[in-house]
């Protein structure tokens, strides 16, 4: 995180649905907050959403302070595919958890290179991603881990909530004041809109890597975090190019949420040029 005024204690936030004017109430777990709002064929909608009395609230309609977002799914997301049989098997506990919020933030430096961290492999979920910083509060996205029901029963629901920060300040800068907890985040880097769209272009779920293109360099400075010291190196541009297998041990790779986050950046670069 970047360091600066102290911040509150986080509390727990859950996700709460209204529709068609009806009353709030918490999402379920094996619920699709997407489907909730449409039909089963569709992964994509414009809700309305915001804090409400400590519940993070989506609904179809306006309400106050509430904003217009675009929330989405995957077309393999597992919350989409359980079958009744399949919600029904899941652990009590697992059902009564309901579905979290987290916040993602997307941080652009004056160069328009943007910040993405990735997650230690130690994590239970999701180790090994590439992603903004962020928490939990860890346009909307519906996030579940596992990210495909091949690899295993849901055990985590989340919509994350990414959010653009954009600085006036270099990222020399901002990296002066990056203080990254190793226990959650393994390296960082900055990356530049060049990379970034091939990142946003690949396809998660399919069979095979996409190749590097002929524009983009062979491989990407990162620092890497050890021990309370920081290494720079270089990885593979195509680390960053890789997509979620659908079958087996997941590979290191930028989130599928990460994905669509910056494909709704790269539509506000032309925005901020003019």
């Amino acid at each position: 995180m970047l360091t600066g005024a102290p911040m509150e204690k986080v509390r727990r936030v859950l996700v709460h649905l209204s529709k068609e004017n009806c009353w709030p109430r918490p999402a379920r777990f094996q619920q699709s907050i997407v489907g909730n709002f449409c039909a089963a064929s569709k992964d994509s909608l414009m809700v309305n959403c915001g804090l409400n009395q400590h519940q993070f609230l989506i609904s179809d309609t306006e309400f106050a302070g509430s904003r217009q977002v675009l929330l989405q799914r995957p077309p393999f997301c597992p919350i989409k595919h359980l079958s009744d049989a399949q919600a029904a098997s899941l652990p009590a506990e697992t059902r009564d958890r309901g579905v979290d919020v987290a916040v993602a933030v997307l941080l652009q430096a004056a160069c328009r290179k943007v910040l993405l961290t990735r997650r230690s492999k130690h994590l239970s979920i999701f180790p090994n991603l590439w992603v903004p910083p962020g928490g939990h509060i860890e346009p909307g996205e519906q996030s579940v881990y596992p990210p495909m029901l091949s690899r295993g029963m849901p055990k985590r629901h989340h919509v994350v909530v990414y959010l653009l920060l954009l600085s006036p300040e270099s990222y020399e800068q901002l990296q002066v004041r990056f203080k990254p907890d190793e226990a959650e985040v393994s390296a960082y880097t900055w990356l530049e809109p060049q990379v970034l769209a091939s990142v946003a272009a690949t396809e998660d779920g399919a069979r095979d890597a996409k190749k590097v293109a002929d524009d983009l360099p062979p491989v990407v400075r990162i620092t890497e975090l050890q021990h309370g010291s920081a290494k720079t190196t270089a990885v593979p541009t195509a680390t960053f190019l890789n997509t979620a297998p659908p079958q087996g041990e997941d590979v290191e790779r930028v989130s599928t949420g990460t994905k669509f986050a910056l494909r709704l950046w790269l539509s506000t670069l032309a925005p901020q040029t003019e």
